[in-house]
């Protein structure tokens, strides 16, 4: 049996080592680096099981979805099945993509969207644990003039406060159309004004910012915490400005991750739309160059 004196030395002794490491190292939570898993999009319609297998298998601990709309499961699954399937892995599902739903489907209303089901939607990504629902994308027909954007911020207030409801924040997911101007006005600018800065945040994606000519940090100045979502994709050195594993790129994110806490940035996601070769390979170059440099 062990004596009191033995167990008191055997204790200092564990103590000792983990001061010599350093302070809490010993036990320091790893960061959150979290994937769009439109970036696997093929493999995910194949094999989603697998596929979120090897996405932990790189390192990732937090998810992003992007196929909720249509039919109303994910990849395939219900909201109890996937949640499962991510906690056996070690992905915290975070947020999730999501359509407007004006776009109709051969005539017919897409389930699961702003305007078709909401409730739904929302009930479920409250079952799998979301934090976030992002509107994604506004297709072409879905733009329209600065009336139309003020008329989608009041849509986006009405999403939001179901949202809330449900213990969940609302965003939007720009692309590069929102900054080209009408009447000397960004669509994105009527969208950031005209709707409520609490019900409505955004996720920004820095490679389309960049791509539009705009700057993050004079975003984050202007309208501070607006930014609680970020997607970390890089862009290509070569004249076609082609997507790029992060840090291969021009994009300065070590001087943008400077600025988080005035964004109020609480996650981000690597998306990567288009890679060169296997997607798997790109969110791993991606990964290294994060924990390395930017976590």
């Amino acid at each position: 049996m062990t004596s009191r004196r033995v167990f008191i030395k055997s204790a200092s002794a564990l103590s000792a080592a983990v001061f010599v490491k350093g302070p809490l190292t010993a036990f320091k939570t790893p960061p959150v680096i979290g994937l769009q898993l439109y970036t696997v999009r093929d493999s995910m319609g194949k094999d989603p099981l697998g596929t979120l297998k090897k996405v932990a298998q790189v390192g990732y601990n937090s998810v992003e979805s992007a196929t909720y709309t249509g039919s109303e499961k994910f990849y395939g699954m219900d909201a109890a099945t996937f949640k499962k399937v991510l906690a056996d892995n070690g992905l915290k599902p975070n947020s999730g993509h999501y359509r407007l739903g004006e776009e109709t489907d051969h005539g017919a209303a897409v389930n699961g969207t702003l305007l078709h089901d909401w409730q739904r939607a929302v009930d479920d990504a409250a079952a799998v644990g979301l934090k976030y629902m992002v509107c994604a994308y506004l297709s072409e027909p879905e733009r329209g003039n600065l009336d139309h954007y003020k008329q989608l911020a009041d849509i986006f207030n009405k999403a939001g406060e179901t949202c809330k409801k449900s213990g969940m924040q609302f965003c939007y997911h720009n692309h590069n159309f929102e900054f080209a101007a009408q009447d000397g006005i960004f669509p994105y600018d009527v969208l950031l004004e005209k709707s409520d800065k609490d019900l409505v945040k955004m996720e920004l994606d820095l490679y389309w910012v960049k791509k539009a000519g705009q700057d993050p940090l004079v975003m984050f100045q202007k309208h501070p915490g607006r930014f609680p979502l970020w997607h970390v994709k890089d862009m290509s050195k070569a004249a076609d400005q082609a997507f790029a594993e992060v840090g291969s790129g021009i994009i300065d994110f070590k001087t943008i991750f400077q600025h988080k806490a005035q964004s109020g940035m609480k996650y981000f996601f690597v998306e990567q739309d288009k890679c060169p070769g296997s997607p798997f390979d790109s969110i791993a170059e991606s990964y290294k160059y994060i924990k390395a440099n930017l976590v």
